[in-house]
């Protein structure tokens, strides 16, 4: 959904999420709210509770450079290994090409999720590279899936 479509209990969550993961669990200060939401598409998953299990955001060509982009992708620690983040993937993977068949898609993946992303037909195009003190990699997928 586009950012002005999130309720503000959909905003408050997934700040809260991407902010426990990716701040307070993975030891990392850094500008979690980067003046981006406004132009990404948000993909949210919730259990059938309401809690608040997985997200993502995508950015279009035009809202986010020349290829279609996919980032944050972030699970809450009690909904992990059971399917979450790749179904969240699969999801963001079919809305690109449903958009436009055949698109490049990119990422920055922390270095220890590379196999991952490899099951989706992502290829790594960069050396390893540490960004906020956690090592990463840019990957695409430019694969008809």
């Amino acid at each position: 959904m586009a950012f002005e479509e999130l309720g503000i209990r959909d905003l408050h969550d997934l700040l809260r999420l991407r902010c426990e993961v990716f701040v307070v669990e993975q030891a990392c200060a850094y500008p979690d709210v980067d003046g981006e939401d406004p132009v990404a598409l948000h993909l949210l998953h919730r259990d059938g509770s309401g809690k608040l299990a997985g997200y993502l955001r995508i950015f279009t060509p035009k809202g986010g450079g020349s290829h279609w982009k996919i980032g944050r992708v972030v699970v809450d620690p009690a909904f992990r290994k059971v399917g979450v983040a790749r179904g969240l993937m699969s999801q963001a993977i079919e809305y690109c090409r449903a958009q436009d068949p055949g698109c490049r898609i990119d990422l920055q993946a922390q270095v220890y999720l590379r196999s991952f992303y490899e099951s989706f037909g992502f290829t790594a195009v960069s050396n390893e590279y540490l960004e906020d003190g956690i090592p990463h990699i840019d990957m695409i997928n430019d694969n008809l899936l």
